[in-house]
């Protein structure tokens, strides 16, 4: 298995990446990190660059050809399962959920009250909800927003808002704190790197899904 860890993930949220390499290695999952590791390409496919990303998509299909991809972010997720052929890609959600059942992680009840932001790659991309919440519910009680699954809220970051329009990913992502408050939550959790780097530090602790099964580690 190739564990892909994304740019956010890799430069900026480094502690994501920490985090799965660490349950990765609880569960003896064996692993391989590339070691030129470049981006997937969403960025590119996604502004116009269609030649650049090609030759991007080239290149990882060509570390990738033969092995499971795992990847931490959920927009690496989207563009490895619909714009590369023939990748055999997992997103760190669905494998976590896998292992728990499994019972390949030791897992204790954290008696936290959690809430959880859908990004917009992983759940109205991908179709994938459940994955997220079943991890969840196996150590924290989940308290719903109102915007939720194929009906959640953008962070704000995606499509380029975070670095062109900076004020108004900001509000949009100071929205969907409010919704997640109401709640009553302690934590918001989410499963994408990029909305956690948008939502942090506006009023609720936020963590990654891998950040918050770490903590719950019976160890």
């Amino acid at each position: 298995m190739i564990y892909f860890r994304g740019c956010t993930a890799r430069e900026k949220e480094t502690t994501i990446a920490d985090a799965t390499e660490k349950l990765l290695k609880l569960a003896n999952i064996d692993y391989t990190i590339l070691e030129d590791e470049s981006c997937c390409g969403s960025v590119l496919l996604r502004t116009g660059f269609d030649e650049d990303a090609k030759k991007q998509i080239e290149k990882n299909s060509k570390e990738f050809e033969g092995k499971k991809v795992l990847t931490s972010c959920a927009g690496c997720y989207k563009t490895l399962k619909q714009d590369y052929e023939d990748i055999d890609v997992i997103h760190i959600s669905m494998l976590l959920e896998d292992l728990i059942k499994d019972n390949k992680i030791s897992l204790k009840n954290t008696g936290l009250k959690v809430t959880y932001h859908d990004s917009c790659h992983l759940a109205r991309h991908c179709q994938e909800f459940d994955a997220p919440r079943e991890v969840i519910k196996s150590v924290a009680t989940l308290l719903e927003m109102n915007n939720i699954k194929e009906n959640s809220l953008c962070c704000g970051a995606g499509g380029g808002v975070k670095s062109a329009y900076p004020e108004i990913a900001n509000q949009i992502a100071k929205t969907r704190i409010e919704q997640a408050m109401e709640t009553e939550a302690e934590l918001l959790i989410t499963a994408c790197p990029f909305c956690k780097l948008n939502l942090k530090d506006k009023g609720i602790e936020v963590l990654d899904l891998t950040e918050f099964l770490v903590g719950a580690l019976d160890e």
